[in-house]
């Protein structure tokens, strides 16, 4: 982290004037970037106060470590001999949807629930990165081009060409702290709650993660960089259940998950240590995996959002053991609740904990940290911010 902190608790004239890209790049370049984690600058906040806080602080790192199932593999391999033009493809028994090309295939990285083996993309990610080789079954199509009609080999790593993760829901403002009026265990895409309001997990790291460091998402848009799993990763623009308009705080922070980003990243640059492939009973395969971003600090009021901390911020409590497309809002909680281990809801109390990992977004956030200040990653503002019109549209029939 950086330590180089001015003795002296003035404000020099200029300290709290706005910042330009530019300048941030420059900064970069002469090995002088002024970078801190989210809870760093926090504390740094609390020690010497916002405005000089700032005028000693260029970047800010936030970081999420969440599960999702909202992501696909997209793989790109290379032509056999005879050629095949891949019209049904199996990985590891995996079902591949063949499209696009001749040797482009798709995986999920979600489902699996019906799957003996209990596995997914997720897995054979996880197994492409640990160095394991994978059974690959097609079918051809059967053309003058491309006569070949099957295929039985082995995939690993190298012999895969191209390949993209797809993280469809990348990033979000905000998540839910989740509970289950049902008697027993409910099945939930964070892992399973006892009820009738036994447990809650909670599915954001709250203050440090990106979406509460930046609201609005307002420095993210198509083509900048995000650091996932150990490689760079590039916004698409909005993710899925993307709603840019949600309830916020007086502070600008949101109130429900908000807006959301769709990520893509070369899958021959992520690192295994950031990532893991899960199974939750009833519900299906998903991947843990830490995203980092930089949060340039160009004027005050964006370092004043990324300075609120766990107590001020809030996540809503949704009961989702009713299989509806609106959950019944319970209230909410604020993330020091939450990390308290206990939160009330209404006059019961619940014992609670993360449906993420705290551990491996501090390690990404710290990766981002270095390589910023060792020049290793760009600084880029978003030529254009995401998309203004929401994606989550229900389908009512």
């Amino acid at each position: 982290m950086h330590n180089r902190l001015q003795s002296s608790h003035s404000i020099e004239p200029g300290d709290a004037l706005p910042r330009s890209e530019t300048q941030l790049c420059e900064r970069q370049r002469a090995g002088e970037l002024r970078v801190r984690s989210a809870a760093d600058f926090r504390a740094l906040v609390r020690e010497r106060g916002l405005e000089r806080a700032y005028a000693i602080t260029d970047v800010v790192v936030a970081a999420d470590a969440g599960f999702t199932d909202q992501a696909s593999l997209h793989l790109s391999l290379g032509p056999t001999d005879p050629p095949i033009r891949l019209r049904e493809a199996r990985l590891d028994g995996v079902q591949g949807l063949a499209s696009g090309g001749a040797g482009e295939l798709v995986l999920p990285v979600g489902g699996g629930l019906g799957e003996p083996a209990r596995h997914s993309g997720a897995q054979l990610l996880g197994a492409l990165l640990a160095g394991g080789a994978l059974a690959f079954d097609a079918g051809g199509e059967g053309t003058p081009s491309h006569p070949r009609r099957d295929l039985h080999t082995e995939l690993n790593l190298e012999r895969i060409g191209g390949g993209r993760l797809l993280l469809h829901r990348a990033i979000a403002e905000n998540g839910v702290a989740a509970v289950s009026s049902a008697a027993g265990l409910c099945a939930s895409p964070w892992g399973p709650l006892l009820g009738p309001y036994g447990t809650a997990l909670w599915s954001c790291g709250g203050a440090g993660s990106i979406g509460l460091t930046m609201p609005g998402l307002t420095l993210l848009g198509p083509g900048s960089p995000v650091l996932v799993a150990g490689g760079i990763g590039w916004v698409l623009g909005a993710g899925s259940g993307h709603q840019p308009g949600p309830r916020r705080q007086r502070s600008g922070h949101a109130l429900t998950p908000g807006a959301t980003a769709a990520v893509s990243v070369d899958l021959h640059s992520l690192e295994g240590r950031w990532l893991r492939p899960c199974f939750f009973a009833g519900h299906g395969c998903a991947l843990l995996v830490a995203i980092a971003a930089p949060v340039p600090l160009l004027d005050l009021e964006v370092a004043r959002r990324a300075a609120t901390g766990p107590d001020e911020l809030e996540a809503p409590v949704l009961d989702v053991a009713i299989p509806r497309r609106i959950k019944p809002a319970l209230g909410s909680v604020s993330y020091a609740q939450l990390a308290s281990g206990r939160i009330v809801v209404g006059e019961r109390e619940l014992r609670c904990a993360p449906a993420h990992s705290p551990r491996m977004a501090a390690e990404i956030t710290a990766e981002l940290v270095s390589r910023l200040e060792g020049n290793r990653f760009p600084i880029r503002l978003p030529v254009m911010p995401l998309a203004s019109q929401p994606t989550l549209l229900p389908i009512d029939s």
